[in-house]
């Protein structure tokens, strides 16, 4: 009875124009509300080109990617493929991304061979409440929305991020109030999943799925000591991923989120995706630009 993810069916299906050269079509499954592409997406997508030039036992390792445009909702986007470098144990593939002529984006994955090491070790699992014990986002944002005391220009706003048809299903561990300015710490706490069924298959399909992922909410951790100004802007410049383990993205996964500094119109966050039984799967990190209203914030209430 599961649907099929609509990230693996739509999504992150690109279409094959010539052996290294991909295309997304103009249709975008979910957009945010700044009406730019959204940024998972891209590297989502750039990951998935760059997985067709490899071979199957081939798994990525990390990714390092730099946003240098906006993307467009209303054209396609190209992905062309570069073969940069197959070796023994590693291969490198760097991938760009082109609209109206221009690259919007810069992508180098590395990928590798499976091989066994004593070298191991890991950070500890946060301890957390399990997702079914949760509400979901949409559940929260229909609570809050039951406060008549809610200022009409905010309450627009929450029915907005409402109706938005994201592809994740996201639990916050401890969702911050909304109604408050107060500064919190830099730190955030998700359960997150694919919605849809996507089952056993290439590993390499999961890391895409959780490349998408990893981008959602992710830069706002930086904004949490902040949160008496306005943003004005803000966007990624660039995204960063390590693939540790194998995981499931269909299934629960606990994302860690930090943010050890911001300044200077820039912010810096670092995550982790855990799995359920406490082995960390991918680590990310992120820097993004942003721009706020030097006045605070007036009362949502």
């Amino acid at each position: 009875g599961d649907l099929r993810s609509v990230l693996i069916t739509s999504v992150l299906n690109l279409e094959r124009l010539e052996v290294d050269l991909f295309r997304c079509g103009g249709q975008h499954h979910w957009v945010p509300a700044t009406q730019h592409l959204f940024g998972g997406q891209i590297v989502g997508q750039a990951l998935v080109a760059a997985a067709h030039a490899v071979s199957r036992d081939e798994q990525v390792h990390s990714l390092h990617c730099y946003f240098v445009r906006t993307g467009d909702p209303k054209v396609p986007v190209l992905y062309e493929v570069e073969r940069t470098r197959t070796g023994k144990s590693f291969s490198v593939r760097s991938v760009k991304a082109i609209q109206h002529g221009k690259p919007i984006f810069t992508c180098q994955a590395s990928f590798q061979l499976s091989q066994g090491s004593p070298v191991k070790h890991q950070f500890t699992m946060p301890t957390v409440p399990p997702p079914e014990e949760l509400l979901t986002q949409e559940e929260l944002i229909q609570k809050f929305l039951q406060n008549p005391n809610v200022a009409e220009g905010y309450r627009k706003r929450l029915t907005k991020i409402q109706a938005q048809d994201v592809p994740i299903d996201i639990k916050p561990v401890n969702p911050p109030d909304i109604f408050s300015s107060e500064p919190q710490e830099p730190k955030q706490l998700f359960w997150v999943r694919a919605r849809g069924y996507i089952g056993e298959t290439d590993m390499k399909v999961h890391c895409c799925v959780a490349a998408y992922i990893s981008d959602y909410a992710f830069l706002g951790t930086a904004l949490l000591p902040h949160r008496q100004y306005r943003v004005k802007f803000m966007v990624s410049l660039d995204h960063s991923m390590w693939f540790h383990a194998p995981f499931r993205a269909d299934h629960w996964m606990l994302y860690e989120c930090e943010s050890p500094w911001a300044g200077g119109c820039r912010g810096l966050v670092q995550g982790r995706l855990w799995r359920r039984d406490g082995v960390l799967a991918v680590t990310c990190a992120q820097e993004g630009v942003i721009r706020v209203e030097q006045t605070p914030n007036q009362s949502k209430l």
